[in-house]
């Protein structure tokens, strides 16, 4: 009996999005690793980076905050309907790792916090889907989650809704649609209607902008019975 060879693994493809040729130079010298990882495309400003995420649809694209034309946050939400974002920058600013993560970003990286063989591993993380974080970041990240915790509001949890449905709801009042929130939950669009359609009925919602005001804690028209 001839035995075959396991099936090769296809390489993991990535976009390299920064306006330095330098780092970019770098950047592909360092993924290259054997073959696992292939840089499929390079993008120069945000603009270059939907363009390219859209036509190539890489496992994972490494995006740089500060940018011409489009910066990078600008761009996090719409790149996440292509690709898995890992943000690769010098900026530790609080808000930006918060809302780069809010967007979508799966990875976020601080130039000087990492080895060559970190940056290769958090590729591999985030094209798995899995987070992958700077330790600047991850620190930004937990004290936002332990102050966070301590100022939300009472209300959103008086109306029962699970863990899911309140990531869900969360999404919403942020302005996203249904798709988007499927796109940044990585849920099929079906289970994301159903969450909304409990979701509203807990709320006592009859529509899209009225569980958003109940959800925020804003007074409300009359409620629907």
């Amino acid at each position: 009996m001839t035995a075959h060879p396991p099936p090769r693994q296809q390489p993991t493809t990535v976009l390299l999005a920064d306006d330095n040729p330098v780092v970019r130079a770098v950047l592909r010298d360092l993924l290259s690793d054997g073959g696992h990882m292939s840089v499929v495309g390079e993008a120069a400003n945000g603009m270059e980076a939907l363009e390219l995420a859209a036509a190539l649809r890489p496992d994972v694209t490494l995006l740089d905050h500060r940018m011409p034309l489009r910066d990078g946050l600008s761009v996090v939400v719409a790149l996440t309907s292509h690709t898995r974002v890992l943000m690769l920058t010098r900026s530790a600013e609080e808000e930006v790792v918060l809302q780069a993560v809010r967007a979508g970003a799966l990875g976020y990286l601080v130039h000087g916090q990492f080895s060559p063989g970190e940056l290769v591993t958090a590729v591999r993380a985030v094209a798995s889907g899995e987070a992958h974080l700077s330790p600047t970041a991850a620190r930004v990240l937990i004290h936002a989650v332990r102050t966070g915790a301590a100022q939300e509001p009472p209300h959103t949890h008086q109306y029962g809704l699970s863990r899911r449905e309140r990531e869900v709801m969360d999404l919403i009042a942020q302005g996203m649609s249904n798709s988007s929130v499927a796109v940044r939950l990585f849920l099929a669009p079906k289970t994301v209607q159903n969450h909304v359609n409990r979701i509203f009925g807990k709320l006592g919602a009859g529509n899209r902008s009225e569980a958003i005001a109940i959800w925020r804690g804003e007074p409300t028209a009359a409620r629907h019975p």
